[in-house]
């Protein structure tokens, strides 16, 4: 599983990369999806990498954002006791780790809103006109995307 975090905003931005960006659910800054590893999405996140960080999401991390900035339709906190009730997991840690290893996909939670809202990173980012092998934020980070969201909790 890949997480995207959007980290540039949409001035001067070309109608193909604000399409793609739209097709991946990410409009704002600070916006975060998870999405699977295929080649349709790893197309679409190489076109929008230089407005974008991302990288493999672990499942520490994905249960980490599910518990801080997970939501229901109508803007309800995601909790162990709605997985428990209308999944077959008992709780976020256990679909983390199901999502993760696919077992399951998000898809298969009821009413969760795909998009995770993050906070501003904690410290500021390393810069959003570098890419994050030339020291800044944008770009591939690898394991490493786990650092930032944990920023961005």
């Amino acid at each position: 599983m890949y997480a995207a975090i959007r980290i540039r905003g949409s001035v001067n931005i070309r109608s193909e990369i604000e399409d793609t960006l739209r097709m991946l659910r990410l409009n704002r800054v600070n916006h975060c999806v998870v999405v699977d590893e295929n080649l349709h999405y790893k197309g679409m996140i190489q076109k929008v990498t230089s407005y974008i960080a991302w990288g493999e999401i672990s499942s520490e991390s994905l249960s980490l954002i599910l518990k801080n900035r997970g939501e229901l339709v109508g803007r309800v906190k995601l909790t162990d006791d709605y997985v428990a009730e209308n999944t077959t997991y008992a709780s976020i840690d256990e679909l983390s780790e199901a999502v993760c290893n696919g077992g399951t996909n998000l898809k298969n939670v009821p009413k969760l809103r795909y998009v995770f809202r993050l906070h501003p990173p904690r410290k500021g980012h390393r810069g959003i006109k570098k890419t994050y092998t030339e020291g800044g934020a944008l770009g591939y980070h690898g394991e490493e995307i786990a650092s930032l969201l944990k920023k961005m909790r």
